[in-house]
C-alpha cells in the first residue's frame, strides 16, 4: 500500500497536556464524535524562562494526544477539549489541528462499498 489521497477531508488533532490528563481529553474529544486516540510521552523545555517571564509554573512531564478526525467535527472537538483541559485548567492543554491529505499505513474503509459487496 502506497501513500493514499485521504477521500473525506480527516484531521489530526493534537492536544499537549500536563502528565496524568489523557482520560479527561480523550473524554471531551469522544463526548463530541471522535473515536480513539495516540499517547506519546514527553518533556517540556524551558519552564524556567516561562515561569519567569509569565508568572506561571509548568509542569516538564507532558503528554502528547493525537486523534485522527472527520474535518466536519473539527470545531466540536478542538472547543471541547479546550474547555475540559484548556491553558486555565490543571491540565494546561493546548490544542491544535493539522490536515491529513496525504498518508502512509492507513487505509479508508469505504462502507457503502462494503454494504453492496455483502448484498450481492
Amino acid at each position: 500500500m502506497g501513500v493514499n489521497n485521504m477521500k473525506n477531508n480527516k484531521l489530526l488533532v493534537v492536544c499537549i497536556i500536563n502528565s496524568g490528563f489523557v482520560d479527561l481529553v480523550m473524554d471531551a474529544a469522544r463526548e463530541v464524535g471522535a473515536s480513539g486516540g495516540t499517547v506519546i510521552h514527553g518533556r517540556g523545555t524551558g519552564n524556567k524562562q516561562i515561569a519567569k517571564t509569565f508568572g506561571v509554573t509548568i509542569s516538564p512531564n507532558k503528554e502528547v494526544v493525537l486523534i485522527v478526525i472527520d474535518e466536519k467535527i473539527h470545531e466540536d472537538v478542538v472547543n471541547a477539549i479546550y474547555k475540559k483541559a484548556g491553558l486555565d485548567a490543571p491540565s494546561q492543554g493546548i490544542v491544535f489541528t493539522l490536515p491529513l491529505d496525504r498518508v502512509a499505513g492507513l487505509s479508508e474503509l469505504n462502507v457503502e462499498e462494503e454494504v453492496s459487496d455483502e448484498q450481492k
